[in-house]
């Protein structure tokens, strides 16, 4: 579904991505790790479209985008990210239905309600939330919400922003079920950047290291703390030692 061939991108001196080679299957949940600044939400915005990589292809269900498709392009995707990003003036209905309510998916006010409340129900939320605010809401609330409304125009591709960021274990855990779940029941192509290792774990197929502009590894996730690759020893484990050097 998602397939990157020596993809290159760099701002100015600094080189991000330096030859990125990675498939992700249809139906299929990737997981993306690695340090802080190793670029994988640059790699995210890439498959986006919202950075334009400097050298390589990244192919979309067998495609390149393009500029004059660009609406159709981004409507086959959803996306969770990292802070929430609910927009604070509008109840959470309307934030979860924000695509429904415009452009070439719009769907009528009351419709785009009614699918809004069923996207809430998923996730676990009460019809009576979707009058509330944002600012009314807890943190694994919003993050919930966030979750709604990524799904809620039925994506062929989900993107997830370290999902369980901010959150306490618990609730962690909760959104890392959610997220598997909704995943294989709408039977969606994820990729899901991340630092947390119980939401690799729970949410991965298959896991991808990104180091040094390039992928190091990747395999599946059952074969994740057999595989002898040093990069991905050292970061599971946390270890200060190691090829990936920590900055003092």
């Amino acid at each position: 579904m998602i397939e990157l061939r020596d993809v290159h991108k760099a701002f100015g001196a600094n080189t991000v991505l330096n030859g990125v080679d990675l498939t992700i299957p249809k139906g299929e949940s990737m997981v993306i790790i690695g340090g802080s600044g190793t670029g994988k939400s640059v790699l995210l915005k890439c498959v986006l479209g919202l950075v334009t990589p400097d050298s390589g292809q990244i192919l979309v269900d067998g495609k390149a985008a393009e500029r004059a498709s660009r609406d159709a392009f981004l409507a086959r995707f959803g996306m969770l990210f990292q802070g929430g990003a609910l927009f604070d003036s509008l109840p959470v209905w309307q934030n979860v239905a924000f695509r429904l309510l415009r452009g070439a998916q719009k769907r009528p006010k009351a419709e785009a309600r009614e699918i809004a409340v069923e996207k809430l129900r998923r996730v676990g939320l009460k019809p009576a939330v979707a009058d509330l605010f944002p600012a009314e809401l807890s943190g694994g609330m919003q993050k919930r919400v966030g979750l709604a409304r990524a799904i809620a125009a039925e994506p062929e591709i989900i993107f997830f922003d370290e999902p369980t960021t901010g959150l306490d274990p618990i609730m962690s855990g909760v959104i890392n079920e959610l997220i598997r779940e909704i995943v294989v029941e709408m039977g969606a192509t994820a990729m899901t950047i991340t630092h947390d290792m119980t939401s690799v774990r729970a949410i991965a197929d298959k896991v991808a290291m990104l180091h040094g502009g390039v992928i190091q590894w990747t395999g599946p996730v059952s074969e994740l703390d057999a595989t002898p690759d040093p990069y991905v020893q050292q970061f599971i484990h946390g270890r200060a030692e190691g090829p990936i050097e920590s900055v003092r």
